[in-house]
């Protein structure tokens, strides 16, 4: 009933916030007989907030058009590379005409970044994903609205959810041979998940994890949210924030946790922070700042943005990470794709680094709570694992804003770089047939099934191409063995510089094509 009173309160405000859209512009236009009133200004103010008040905020896009690559703009296309009921995985393909970006975007590691199913859309990471864009390939998790998912398409669980990211990863390996894997705050706990599976099962797994703001053990320095996930019973959550679809929508019918609960729960944290906001942007627009009030606009229009979670999945999350903490108890239990039954074990990840990144003033994910992952994934040798507290960041700026980029980006960069295989390819110069670009761009799946079965996964090299002619290139691919590295905060930039230097070398051997 509350889902549907609520669609009749919107249903009722568009017209109202429609016409106060309208007022705010007539009022604001100097040649109007509105924009003759010596309170023009403040009365154009106060319609413009209000209709951002009462306006129903629909999904944005993520925008990114371009990217900058060592000073060089390149295009960004968006595209849809997998699409499930629930999730479209993303890519973000980058092309440019300049031979010199060309050859270095095609050495760059491939990262899955998964964004957190609980409110808010995707786009929520978009300053992450801009960022990440300028050193890697990018694929990012798109889940989608459960409102907009008919019946017919069945429940989501969270063992779905899993399920999801190993496919997905599985995808990523298949076109590169190997990827990296970025999880930020809920997700930390299925991608763990999804990783020690495929580690147990004998597959690849993912080069390194990095691992963000997440509740890995939400015992650890319990927030607001940690508690009140925690104290309250299950039947309690399923009978106060589980109601269906109205009809409206292709959903219909289904039981969700809708997104505006979950909104109002976020603005509940922090009231008066969100009043002074709202108050500084009625200001702005008074004083004719409009930087300052196009930023107001911008955040709110993505934290605003939210979407409804089934309830299914809602559920589960709540009892097997907050209520049970079974990742950590090691009690935890998940059914896959062919309804086999299968123990999470993250001890048997073995292959695979891990970075853990806090924010000091996370209110969302207590100190220790992601840091936690270390201590359960005891197979990873403790010079693949780093620690990073972001001092000063709450719990977005560890993916977004100045501190993400200036702060956190680089230790991000650098701990994926550190595992990410040298390339070791070389190709005839005067060599130009399809065949031979199409391996320096991506290796085929059968390419990837071979290297990851004949090298160490910290070593696997790219396939190379030597003419048979030219014994010396050909040895040049043999396999690098990987050596056991420190974590990047107590590496000397030096011991960087041979791995720096081996695309200079290779540069001489690429053709200049497209």
């Amino acid at each position: 009933m509350l889902y549907k009173l609520y669609e009749t309160q919107r249903s009722l405000m568009e017209p109202l916030t429609d016409l106060a859209a309208s007022a705010a512009k007539l009022y604001a236009n100097p040649r109007s007989i509105w924009g003759m009133h010596p309170m023009s200004q403040r009365i154009s103010a106060g319609y413009d907030l209000l209709h951002r008040l009462g306006k129903d905020y629909e999904k944005p896009e993520f925008g990114l058009r371009t990217a900058d690559v060592d000073g060089v703009d390149v295009a960004i296309h968006e595209r849809v590379e997998l699409k499930k009921p629930f999730c479209e995985l993303r890519r973000f393909k980058r092309f440019t005409d300049d031979q010199a970006t060309l050859t270095k975007l095609k050495d760059q590691p491939a990262v899955l970044i998964v964004a957190p199913l609980s409110g808010h859309y995707a786009t929520l990471l978009r300053d992450t994903v801009k960022t990440m864009l300028k050193d890697h390939k990018v694929y990012i998790t798109d889940w989608t609205n459960a409102r907009l998912v008919p019946l017919s398409e069945g429940d989501f669980h969270l063992d779905d959810y899993v399920n999801y990211v190993q496919e997905f990863i599985r995808h990523v390996q298949a076109r590169y041979g190997n990827c990296h894997v970025m999880s930020v705050c809920q997700p930390t706990v299925p991608v763990l998940a999804a990783v020690s599976l495929m580690a147990s099962r004998g597959e690849l797994t993912p080069l390194s994890m990095v691992m963000m703001g997440g509740p890995i053990d939400a015992s650890k320095s319990p927030t607001k949210v940690n508690n009140l996930a925690m104290n309250k019973p299950l039947s309690w959550f399923e009978n106060h924030v589980i109601y269906r679809v109205p009809s409206r929508f292709p959903g219909a019918g289904r039981k969700v946790y809708p997104g505006f609960l979950q909104h109002s729960g976020f603005v509940a944290m922090n009231p008066s922070n969100h009043a002074r906001s709202h108050y500084d942007y009625f200001q702005d627009l008074i004083k004719g700042d409009r930087s300052s009030a196009e930023t107001h606009r911008k955040f709110y229009d993505e934290y605003n943005a939210v979407l409804d979670m089934d309830a299914h999945y809602y559920l589960q999350t709540i009892q097997t990470v907050f209520q049970d903490l079974k990742l950590v108890n090691g009690t935890w239990h998940v059914r896959g794709v062919d309804g086999q039954i299968e123990h999470v074990r993250p001890q048997d990840i073995t292959k695979t680094a891990l970075l853990s990144v806090e924010g000091e003033l996370d209110d969302i994910s207590g100190s220790g709570q992601t840091e936690a992952v270390h201590g359960i994934c005891s197979g990873v040798p403790k010079s693949m694992q780093e620690h990073y507290e972001v001092e000063g960041a709450g719990h977005y700026g560890i993916f977004a804003g100045r501190r993400w980029r200036e702060m956190v980006y680089p230790k991000v960069k650098a701990f994926i770089l550190r595992y990410q295989p040298p390339v070791a390819s070389s190709v005839p110069a005067l060599s130009t047939s399809p065949a031979v670009a199409a391996t320096q761009t991506e290796l085929p799946s059968s390419t990837a099934e071979l290297v990851a079965a004949t090298a160490p996964q910290q070593a696997d090299a790219a396939t190379s191409v030597a003419p048979t002619s030219a014994p010396k290139p050909a040895a040049k691919a043999k396999t690098v063995k990987a050596k056991p590295v420190a974590p990047v905060v107590k590496t000397p930039a030096a011991d960087l510089a041979p791995a720096a230097s081996k695309p200079a070398a290779r540069k001489k051997a690429i053709p200049r094509t497209a």
